[in-house]
């Protein structure tokens, strides 16, 4: 999660906003449905038109296999570890606090989380694990190892099993309630880049007091319903000069139009709570006074 990144680029990948300026990362995910065993598409590894994050392996790094629960009822520990040029990876450049980020989500756009394992001397990362539903589920590594290429995304499905119901996208929405918050959201995705912002309320009263959560007030993940796309956006502004609330800006760029779930974290009262969404994108122009794109290697 560079502070500079764009969110397009990589022969049809996406890209992430960060900080004030315009950052890009993206994962492409798949929605092949449940497979029996993890599965990647190995045939674009390393390749300019491979979309970021859609590869278990790039740049000489892989995510290797993921150890995880079989399935809903059993609980267990998630491990994973990742190889380089040296063999496997045990010292990483912090990106926002931390030196790895974990999503995970099903093809439906469901059951999405944002975690932060920790890791072992020997380079395994782990964590307490238990799926909440079977399904087919797209696990993505964001990271930065010490003297490697920069940022890099990597990523592999795993099977749950069990009885699986796929979800529909729940209706386009400008508010979402959440632990007693509302949220609400202006503004719409678009290909061209624009300005979304969400307003925090709790019982009907702004909330002035937002806690700093990885370094930034809130963090927002878009996913393309079709694919599972992913776009990851930190806000414009700074902790400690600006504003912690009610409001929080994000400008953003869909690489294609669509519809997308999104996903809004922000901590309060020592919770972290997520508001979610689903939106549409719009033909709007670009908002005035966007920051420049840069190409980078990530979300």
């Amino acid at each position: 999660m560079n502070d500079r990144l764009k969110f397009a680029a990589f022969g049809g990948g996406l890209v992430v906003l960060f900080g004030a300026a315009l950052g890009i990362g993206a994962l492409v995910g798949d929605r092949s449905g449940a497979a029996s065993a993890e599965t990647t598409d190995h045939s674009q590894h390393d390749t300019a038109a491979a979309p970021t994050g859609l590869q278990d392996s790039r740049s000489g790094y892989t995510l290797g296999e993921i150890s995880a629960p079989a399935t809903p009822d059993q609980q267990g520990a998630l491990r994973f570890r990742i190889t380089g040029p040296q063999g496997t990876v045990t010292q990483y450049d912090n990106l926002h606090d931390k030196d790895l980020h974990l999503i995970v989500v099903r093809s439906d756009a469901g059951q999405f989380r944002h975690v932060h394992p920790t890791r072992a001397a020997d380079g395994t990362w782990s964590l307490d694990w238990k799926w909440a539903a079977p399904g087919s589920y797209r696990v993505f590594a964001d990271f930065s190892p010490t003297g490697g290429p920069g940022e890099l995304v990597l990523s592999r499905t795993v099977a749950v099993a069990g009885n699986v119901t796929d979800k529909p996208l729940p209706p386009v929405s400008r508010t979402a309630d959440v632990g007693g918050y509302r949220v609400t959201l202006a503004g719409d995705l678009n290909t061209a880049g624009s300005e979304l912002n969400f307003t925090i309320t709790r019982d009907g009263k702004p909330v002035t007091d937002l806690q700093p959560y990885l370094g930034a007030y809130a963090h927002l993940v878009a996913l393309r319903a079709t694919d599972l796309a992913y776009l990851h956006v930190h806000p414009e502004g700074e902790v400690g000069k600006t504003a912690p609330g009610p409001g929080v800006a994000f400008h953003a760029q869909a690489p294609s139009d669509g519809a997308y779930r999104l996903y809004l974290d922000f901590q309060h009262g020592g919770t972290v709570h997520t508001a979610e969404f689903t939106g549409e994108t719009s033909t709007a122009a670009p908002a005035s006074g966007a920051p420049a794109q840069h190409g980078g290697g990530h979300s």
